[in-house]
């Protein structure tokens, strides 16, 4: 009999990647109508609008992580499966650095997987030792990047063998049309906040006015519902301002929404270059790159980890951080070389790099765990 998944995290409506990562995973693991999510809720998760798809699993308990001691019922709940999924982030559970999550392990009789987002290079000792003690209780732990994988077992104590790299999956954006446009459309989407390096794309780009014709460049995204609680649209605005003393006011396209699926593929499929002008030299896993690799755009990013990983054979350009003079000239290559950007393009493993193969994988892990549990414990009630 397949297994029943439960899933831990955040998960439409609330709008962030880690919610669009778990609903797209789960919906591609709920093949037999089993699956079932306990939601993280907080105050500040923004929701609205985002629609799921009719195979996504239904939620099944709410933790709302305003709260303490919420990790005892999202454990009841859990289960209920056969299998645990969590996905972990900093920032997502209460507690200091998260320190809820651990409890909720061990709480868990089902075998555990634990999706790393993120794994830092230099973490504060609460960080680390909240990773090093989820490593310990949890079954099984994914990065979805070699880099990541490697900096996990070079800077934690960590045991080796729990750990899987199954990358991020991508979307299928091949029924979005590719529309003609006279002018190059650069393209950068996503939560916005600082350390997105818009600031350092918006200067790239004024230095592309000499171009016949000129490109032009899309923000696309909502404000990060905590920078937005915190600081207002503040860094929205400076960019606005910004691009005014930059003379390129008229170039800009500012999207201030969070995109449903349909409406995404399309503007992706528009773009000639996508930009990812990030700041982070932490970020070892980037949704957002690996769509734009899989729709076949070229992309322009700085060397974060997952960029370096991901273009360095290919499909895409690296440029330094904060240095929009570089970013200009692979842009301008991008757009101005005879055939280059299809040579540029296709998601590197191809087809076993779409969702279902990734979802696959961790099928599989699963089964794994599983067959190392004596038959009481794989036969947990539903």
């Amino acid at each position: 009999m397949p297994a029943k998944y439960g899933f831990l995290s955040t998960y439409p409506p609330t709008q962030c990647g880690l919610a669009t990562f778990n609903a797209a995973l789960a919906t591609h693991l709920n093949t037999t109508g089993g699956a079932g999510v306990v939601r993280l809720l907080a105050r500040d998760n923004a929701s609205g609008g985002i629609e799921l798809d009719r195979a996504a699993p239904r939620v099944v308990h709410t933790w709302h992580t305003d709260l303490s001691g919420g990790w005892a019922g999202a454990a009841t709940a859990l289960n209920r499966f056969d299998v645990a999924i969590l996905q972990h982030e900093y920032g997502i559970y209460p507690g200091d650095a998260g320190a809820e999550v651990l409890p909720l392990l061990r709480a868990v009789k089902a075998p555990t997987i634990v999706v790393l987002h993120t794994v830092l290079s230099y973490p504060d000792p609460m960080q680390r030792s909240i990773l090093e003690r989820m490593a310990t209780t949890a079954d099984a732990l994914v990065t979805m990047t070699d880099t990541a994988r490697q900096r996990l077992v070079d800077g934690y104590a960590v045991d080796p063998r729990k750990i899987s790299v199954i990358p991020h999956g991508a979307g299928s954006h091949d029924g979005a049309p590719r529309e003609d446009h006279d002018r190059p459309h650069l393209l950068t989407w996503g939560l916005l906040g600082p350390g997105k390096g818009i600031e350092w794309a918006l200067r790239a780009l004024a230095l592309l006015r000499d171009c016949d014709p000129t490109p032009v460049y899309t923000v696309a995204g909502r404000t990060h519902p905590k920078v937005l609680e915190q600081f207002g649209d503040v860094y929205r605005d400076s960019l606005r301002a910004l691009a005014a003393d930059l003379r390129v006011t008229g170039d800009v396209r500012w999207t201030d929404t969070y995109l449903e699926a349909a409406a995404l593929s399309r503007l992706i499929r528009s773009a000639d270059v996508v930009v990812l002008p990030y700041d982070s030299t932490e970020q070892v896993t980037s949704g957002v790159l690996i769509e734009a690799v899989g729709a076949d755009v070229p992309v322009v990013a700085t060397e974060f980890p997952h960029a370096v990983e991901l273009l360095a054979d290919g499909p895409g350009l690296l440029v330094p951080h904060q240095d929009p003079e570089a970013m200009a000239a692979a842009i301008r290559h991008l757009i101005h070389a005879p055939g280059l950007p299809g040579r540029l393009t296709g998601l590197t493993g191809g087809p076993t790099l779409r969702w279902p193969a990734v979802a696959a994988r961790y099928e599989a892990l699963a089964g794994r765990l599983l067959a190392t549990r004596s038959p009481v414990a794989a036969s947990v009630p539903a």
